[in-house]
């Protein structure tokens, strides 16, 4: 086993030149075609960054010099990588995106036959391959092919249709951030039956409109726009369109963990989050007799999860939302389709998230370089342990989360995309939440 690392919480991501280059995508494709058996079929997409193009092209050669057939389906949101290596019977799909991250990033991200992303199990094989450069070989007349797909798409919209079914009538406006999104998710909420206004749905690697990260400080337009224009939704997706938040008509980003039980309520039954998901998620399954399973932060660990424990949905604060009744890739548009079909039906979405209690909430991250968020965490437990005397338990699975006694709790954990060691926490009242947040910069800072 080799001890470096490629990969991430969310598949290999850097800057483009220094972390992310040709010469790495080709290695990687090497690397897939190995672990593949220099055999097989491999389905390809990309978002809609500047360097996808050169990124594609080497990746295929990797591939297909060692074996491996190509299925291109081009610029498409990350759900549609997942869907189209289950439907095409693919062995592996690849999707080039850096998500969230600005244009300067790229990223890939591998997955499975059932649409799921690769696990830090096979991700660690592809490592090993990789960095001994054991790709074998084959003979020249037994190189892949290279093929298009682009019926894909019009099942992937016609399969969405039927799973979801909205009450003509809503007005919803979508921002996809000129990500992956923006040519299918506005398209997909019509043949819904939605009235839809759009916001950055032009396709344009550069980000123009606002950063490719759905959050408060970067959706003004859509809260003003939602607002404007009377309408009953707005959704945002990030740059890939897996995720999804929700603004609610009177203009409010909605509070992740509030819409994650939300949804989670109506599937009932075991719903799969991850350690940074507050205490509504579990009060909301307490009501409908189901339960909460918590896991790593990242969709591959909920997804392994989901999976093992047959779970009927799963989700990160984040907008990452899995539906098994659909496929096991996160898709930003099927849960935004299923937002409006609630929303449609029960009506105003600021009132449904009032009946949630949600005690006041913080999500805070100190800058540290690679090196020094891991060696941060070496001591954190002990440092934590030693600050707070009120603890109640304690869990590893992912960081350090401290349950306390009174209900608050606190994650601290190192990001696994970027330069930070993230702080969440909730606490029953503002000056425990300030106390807990403040004490845990002064440690993480003290000790960088």
């Amino acid at each position: 086993m080799t001890n470096k690392k490629l990969f991430g919480t969310s598949g290999i991501r850097g800057k483009i030149g220094s972390e992310i280059n040709s010469e790495l995508a080709l290695k990687i494709g090497k690397s897939l075609a190995k672990y593949l058996n220099n055999t097989g079929k491999v389905v390809i997409g990309y978002d809609t960054r500047t360097t996808n193009r050169m990124l594609e092209q080497a990746i295929t050669a990797g591939l297909i010099e060692h074996g491996v057939d190509v299925v291109k389906i081009g610029m498409v949101p990350t759900p549609l990588v997942g869907y189209a290596t289950l439907k095409l019977d693919g062995d592996a799909g690849i999707m080039l995106t850096a998500s969230h991250n600005p244009s300067q990033y790229n990223g890939i991200k591998l997955w499975n036959k059932n649409g799921m992303a690769y696990t830090p199990e096979q991700e660690e094989k592809i490592e090993e391959i990789y960095y001994n450069e054991d790709f074998g070989k084959v003979e020249w007349d037994k190189i892949g092919t290279i093929s298009h797909n682009d019926e894909i798409k019009k099942q992937y919209i016609d399969d969405l249709l039927d799973i979801v079914d909205i009450k003509p009538g809503l007005k919803v406006v979508i921002d996809c951030a000129c990500g992956a999104g923006s040519e299918l998710s506005p398209l997909i909420f019509r043949k819904a039956g939605c009235e839809v206004i759009t916001l950055n749905s032009q396709v344009d690697g550069f980000f123009p409109g606002r950063n490719p990260e759905p959050n408060e400080a970067n959706l003004s337009s859509l809260m003003k726009a939602v607002v404007a224009t009377g309408s009953d939704l707005g959704i945002a997706h990030d740059g890939d369109a897996d995720r999804m938040i929700t603004v609610d008509e009177k203009g409010r980003v909605s509070e992740f963990d509030k819409l994650l039980a939300l949804v989670s309520k109506k599937f009932g039954g075991t719903v799969v989050t991850t350690v940074d998901a507050g205490l509504c998620m579990d009060e909301a399954m307490e009501e409908v007799g189901g339960k909460v399973l918590r896991t790593k932060v990242g969709d591959v660990n909920v997804a392994e999860v989901m999976i093992e424990e047959d779970a009927n949905f799963g989700g990160e604060p984040s907008g990452t939302w899995l539906h098994p009744d659909f496929c096991m890739c996160p898709d930003g548009i099927l849960s935004g389709l299923r937002m409006a079909e609630i929303v449609s039906k029960e009506g105003k979405l600021s009132e449904l998230l009032e009946k949630f209690h949600q005690y006041p909430h913080m999500r805070e991250k100190v800058i540290c370089s690679k090196e020094e968020k891991f060696k941060v965490m070496e001591n954190m437990e002990d440092l934590l342990k030693g600050a707070f005397d009120d603890i109640k338990d304690i869990n590893t699975i992912d960081g350090i989360r401290l349950s306390f006694n009174d209900g608050s709790w606190v994650l601290v954990r190192p990001s696994g995309t970027e330069d930070y060691v993230r702080i969440t926490l909730e606490a029953k009242t503002e000056e425990k939440a300030e106390q807990i947040k403040d004490t845990c910069i002064k440690i993480i800072k003290e000790n960088i």
